[in-house]
């Protein structure tokens, strides 16, 4: 194989590993355990915040929030605990709308388009994954998940969205997002993310990690370098911190604009995403913020046309 086509072997392989990661950090879910004993998750849940004050008002982010992930025989996972500045009743009013999470995750670069319907028991929302470039949705692939509502008491809302057969014989795709009150009209939020991997992720990962990724860094520090500086996690527990990082900005971005005009909404979110993510360029930095903004604006315009040929389709 001559270098140009192995070159190209290589960018197609990156890609397919991208595709893959993105899709399984998606829709991911804590197996952990809220999830194994029903009815205990706001306690669960409680606890930990309890436990993680300190860690929250003084850590690497700033503001606060912290970041837990392992991986472990093939489960990987990563937690994300942060602090929203609105009530809980305003959070869960805004995250309790399937239509909504749409317009959450398709301000993630890989996610081109987001479509909603619901049936008798269940909503369903499709992912157009692709690249970080601008594609039209003809040009991604399709995921599909299923949304549903777990607990939404007083005082406690839990949401999941989840495919259990993902591409590559990846499978238990879980993103769960867990909220309760604070005092001072705060919120405790957690997001995590987990799938089950393959042999063909690891073989990708493997390829990716040792080319095109060989420089990407998650958030979680292992070290310190010869000059003082922080050593932060690479491979796929770095990936998988920097998907769930992007989440739950992308989250903290809806929040953040709901309350202006609708019509301002779209412009503000992505301009709030980019800025968010703009603090952690070690870690996040993918597009010029001309690049993203124009890119998205686009997008939108196309996720608006499929999801109008959707409810007219339904009706």
């Amino acid at each position: 194989m001559d270098q140009m086509n192995k070159g190209e072997t290589i960018r197609n392989q990156g890609g397919v590993f991208l595709f893959l990661l993105a899709v399984a950090l998606l829709f991911s879910a804590n197996g952990a355990a809220a999830a194994e004993k029903p009815g205990l998750g706001a306690e669960i849940l409680r606890d930990t915040y309890r436990r993680n004050m300190g860690r929250l008002e003084q850590n690497s982010f700033g503001f606060p929030l912290l970041l837990e992930s392992f991986a472990r025989d093939d489960r990987v996972q990563v937690d994300v605990y942060g602090v929203f500045a609105y009530p809980f009743s305003s959070v869960a009013k805004v995250l309790k709308v399937p239509a909504n999470w749409c317009d959450i995750v398709s301000l993630h670069p890989n996610v081109k388009a987001c479509t909603y319907r619901e049936l008798p028991d269940v909503w369903l929302l499709t992912f157009y994954i692709g690249r970080k470039v601008y594609q039209p949705p003809a040009d991604t692939r399709q995921v599909l998940y299923q949304y549903r509502e777990v607990a939404q008491q007083q005082g406690y809302l839990d949401v999941t969205l989840s495919a259990e057969d993902g591409p590559f014989g990846t499978n238990n795709h879980r993103m769960r997002f867990e909220a309760l009150p604070l005092e001072g009209g705060k919120t405790f939020v957690h997001v995590s993310y987990a799938y089950n991997d393959s042999v063909a992720l690891r073989l990708a990962e493997k390829v990716y990690f040792a080319t095109l990724g060989r420089s990407k860094v998650g958030f979680t520090q292992t070290g310190t370098g010869k000059n003082g500086t922080p050593v932060y996690i690479g491979g796929p527990r770095g990936a998988i911190e920097r998907n769930a990082v992007r989440y739950y900005f992308a989250i903290q971005s809806f929040m953040n604009t709901v309350r202006y005009p609708e019509e301002h909404r779209f412009r503000m979110r992505i301009n709030e995403w980019y800025d968010l993510t703009n603090r952690y360029r070690r870690q996040l930095f993918e597009l010029e913020k001309e690049e993203y903004l124009a890119f998205k604006t686009m997008e939108q315009k196309n996720q608006v046309m499929l999801q109008n040929r959707l409810t007219t389709d339904f009706q």
